[in-house]
């Protein structure tokens, strides 16, 4: 049993780690996503700097990555909460610390969402959708992901009948998104922060060299 857990919890970490902004952006532009725009290998920046189909299918497969670790857990482990709560961070922790990626990677707001659409979904279905309100009314990817952050832990405690330690897991990975956003809300305030339809051809992108 032990020995079990061990591999799902290395394949979680595996999963989480798998740079999927990184590779679209080498293999579609031939470019290091890192040295563009925010220089964050996201979803938001890979949409803007190599496109939008890219740009949603990092979203996806970040999502499916977080998705998939905590199913793994919770199919080779039934009623074990504590396991599919470690092997969910795990893969987030993965992400948003890239070991192939000299340990920087995603704010983890996609490798989260498949997470917790795994342990908590109907309070996840309610925060997506108001992700998206805040994002069209705002123009900010990061403006979604703070509010959607925020309004997480109430609504996994107000709605649904969820084990109270996926709740616990769910605002502590709400706080950690809000923290890894604080960059991003300081150039908000001072009107630097990118929007999500800046393109690549705009102003912000960086070069090579820097």
């Amino acid at each position: 049993m032990i020995i079990k857990m061990i591999f799902v919890g290395v394949l979680s970490y595996l999963l989480g780690a798998i740079p999927t902004g990184y590779i679209l952006a080498k293999k579609l532009r031939g470019i290091d996503i890192r040295k563009y725009g925010s220089g964050n290998p996201g979803a938001a920046n890979v949409y803007r700097i190599v496109g939008k189909g890219a740009g949603w299918a990092t979203f996806l497969v970040d999502a499916a990555k977080g998705f998939a670790a905590v199913a793994l857990a919770q199919h080779f482990f039934p009623g074990y909460h504590w396991f599919a709560i470690g092997c969910g961070f795990i893969a987030i922790f993965a992400h948003m610390s890239n070991i192939l990626l000299k340990f920087k990677g995603g704010k983890g707001v996609a490798t989260s969402a498949g997470v917790f659409a795994a342990l908590l979904p109907i309070p996840t279905a309610i925060v997506f959708t108001i992700f998206i309100i805040c994002v069209a009314i705002s123009g900010h990817i990061s403006v979604g992901s703070v509010i959607a952050a925020l309004a997480f832990p109430f609504l996994s405690f107000f709605i649904g009948d969820y084990p109270i330690s996926f709740k616990i897991m769910g605002t502590v990975i709400s706080i950690l998104i809000v923290y890894k956003h604080i960059p991003n809300m300081k150039r908000l305030f001072k009107k630097e922060e990118l929007k999500f339809e800046d393109g690549s051809d705009k102003d912000h992108k960086r070069h090579e060299n820097k």
